[in-house]
């Protein structure tokens, strides 16, 4: 068994990169969708802030960069 060149490791890393960009990215997606649900339920990004022991500007600003789009 030979080893992988350092291009090919490379390029396997590139992959998996992407892989995970990728998960990160749906992840976020679907973290937004239940903030914004928490919002719908407990009325204001304050009370979900509260509730998490977050900012309020981190809940708003998860919600409107990773809200799906309409």
């Amino acid at each position: 068994m030979t080893n992988p060149t350092w291009r090919e490791r490379v390029e396997t890393e590139e992959q998996l990169l992407q892989q995970l960009n990728t998960q990160v990215s749906e992840a976020a997606k679907r973290r937004a969708a239940a903030l914004a649900e928490g919002v719908a339920e407990l009325g204001s990004v304050y009370a979900v802030a509260k509730e998490l022991g977050r900012s309020q500007t981190a809940i708003a600003n998860a919600i409107k960069r990773h809200a799906p789009e309409a």
